[in-house]
């Protein structure tokens, strides 16, 4: 469980870095997005510098989930896993408000609800998927079980 922590950490890193950075003008994020959109574009999927931007926000938040429900684990005892899932959606969205908050105070960046909502979102799915994922991994482990009756 130790790894587990240390790379949740270094993916919070990860998101603090990419979303704290001072101006996305002073990288090479703009002509990275748009070679994108025109690299789908020859693969015939038709889409926009915005729309990469509002996907990239949902997926940057899924392995926050993941790694939530995942390090949440332990609290199943007193918690049940939709509860465990809803308290990682919470984090996500106050987590990702924290970072648009602080966005407010950097040069060159832009602090939205719209990146709120989409990096909850992506959080919430993600919790969704792993509590999932938890669930039936628990009802097998029940399953393979042998009978203590009889």
């Amino acid at each position: 469980m130790r790894w587990l922590r240390w790379l949740f950490l270094v993916y919070l890193g990860a998101v603090l870095s990419l979303t704290l950075w001072p101006s996305l003008d002073q990288t090479n994020v703009p002509g990275w997005a748009e070679a994108t959109v025109e690299f789908l574009g020859g693969l015939g999927i038709r889409t926009s510098v915005a729309a990469l931007e509002a996907g990239s926000n949902l997926v940057m938040f899924l392995p926050f989930g993941v790694f939530g429900v995942l390090l949440l684990a332990p609290a199943r005892r007193r918690w049940s896993l939709l509860t465990v899932a809803l308290v990682v959606t919470a984090a996500a969205f106050a987590f990702s408000g924290t970072i648009e908050t602080v966005q407010l105070a950097i040069p060159g960046r832009v602090s939205t609800l719209q990146d709120v909502a989409l990096n909850g979102a992506g959080g919430f799915l993600g919790a969704v998927v792993a509590a999932d994922v938890v669930a039936r991994i628990e009802r097998r482990r029940r399953a393979a079980r042998p009978s203590s009756s009889g």
